[in-house]
């Protein structure tokens, strides 16, 4: 037998596996890196957090990557190399992590790798009725294995493609088999550069479980940071927001996205929501010359507004859900204010009322994606659109 295969075969027997996760995100802030030793499978699995970094990225390798991101002019070479060189990166990343918790290549059974999200295509948007969805993702997963020496899952999203859905969000998956509760009706909100959420019903009915996104969470203030402020790539603690006034008039033209008011699940991302949409919408409001501390009050409260609505449109106003907040949204104290102030019956939490780091959910998830992919049994979401019963990813292995 090949010895990667036998290595996999042996990890399948035990009792717990000790899986990397990771998580790249259209932030760009740097690569998640979440140590898990995960039991069980579907319904019974269990998780232990044992140790989280973020390593943040060099300005340069932002530079990179942003000459390519959700750009419809990209160079190919450029893409073909940054697909390389970004599996090599996360593989040292990887190795200094494991060096630094005192641990070895040989501890860890597998790597969950999400890859760096470059361009995301789903028909909705593209609007190509001779295409399908699509979406891409590059970190080359045989890289990391190869540099690592250790059995890599990578390229979640394919599967989910093939099997008819849009890419994303994958959260739902993980988020149903670790958070439902019985008794609960859950909204697992996630606010990242795009905001997410999966709706997880008190009944557990895999069938009602849904994930979408709603819009945009951090990704017009970060784009819009970046180009006015010099060195600052977020909105730190809302300081210029809070600075600043919600101008209505552009907040009015901000939401009328058709993707706002379409049905869940969706999904979109920087490819809608950039500061070609921004300069467009203040074009069309007549604020041309709005204040950087305004705008910054406008897009903080557009986050908000598309949040609330997506959750009352779930739920209905005057319901009572358990809200549980993780991603970098979560830091930002004037969203939050507003999220509360908008949905006053709600219950606001965060993950770690749920023994899982908020910052590291994410990895977390891909890390239970992997154990699914290497022990589950499926789970059934029922057949519908947006949410395939599949379990995703790809095996690389080491030499």
């Amino acid at each position: 037998m090949n010895s990667n295969w036998k290595k996999i075969f042996d990890m399948i027997q035990k009792p717990e596996r000790i899986i990397i996760g990771l998580m790249s995100g259209t932030s760009l802030d740097g690569l998640d890196i979440a140590l898990c030793g995960i039991s069980g499978e579907g319904r019974e699995t269990k998780v232990r957090l044992i140790q989280f970094t973020t390593v943040p990225y060099t300005n340069a390798f932002k530079a990179e990557v942003k000459a390519i991101f959700s750009r419809r002019d990209a160079d190919l070479q450029q893409v073909c190399l940054m697909n390389e060189k970004i599996g090599v990166y996360h593989a040292e990343l990887i190795l200094e992590a494991i060096a630094s918790w005192g641990l070895k290549p040989e501890d860890i059974d597998v790597i969950a790798s999400h890859g760096q999200t470059i361009f995301h295509a789903p028909q909705s948007l593209h609007g190509l009725e001779a295409y399908p969805n699509a979406t891409l993702q590059i970190g080359d997963g045989d890289h990391i294995a190869v540099h690592t020496g250790i059995v890599t899952i990578a390229d979640f999203r394919q599967k989910h493609l093939a099997a008819g859905g849009e890419g994303a969000p994958l959260a739902v998956y993980g988020d149903y088999l670790l958070f439902s509760r019985k008794g609960e009706d859950r909204i697992m909100l996630n606010i990242g550069g795009i905001a997410n959420f999966t709706y997880l019903p008190a009944d557990q009915d895999a069938s009602k479980v849904f994930s979408t996104d709603v819009g945009p969470g951090n990704t017009l203030m970060d784009q819009f940071v970046q180009r006015h402020y010099d060195g600052l790539y977020f909105d730190d603690q809302a300081k210029i927001a809070q600075a600043g006034q919600i101008n209505n008039l552009l907040l009015e033209r901000l939401l009328r996205a058709d993707f706002l008011s379409s049905e869940f699940p969706k999904t979109t991302g920087p490819e809608l929501f950039n500061l070609q949409y921004l300069e467009d919408a203040m074009a069309a409001a007549g604020v041309a010359d709005l204040s950087p501390e305004d705008v910054m009050a406008t897009l903080n409260g557009f986050s908000a507004a598309v949040i609330i609505d997506a959750v009352k449109r779930c739920f209905g106003a005057g319901q009572t859900p358990s809200i549980y907040v993780s991603g970098g949204g979560m830091h930002n104290p004037l969203l939050m204010r507003s999220l509360r102030a908008g949905l006053p019956t709600a219950q606001f939490f965060t993950t770690d009322d749920l023994d899982i780091n908020p910052d590291a959910k994410e990895a977390v998830l891909f890390a239970v994606l992997a154990n699914e992919t290497l022990v589950g049994r499926g789970v059934d979401f029922g057949n519908r659109e947006g949410v395939p019963s599949v379990q995703m990813g790809k095996v690389c292995l080491p030499v």
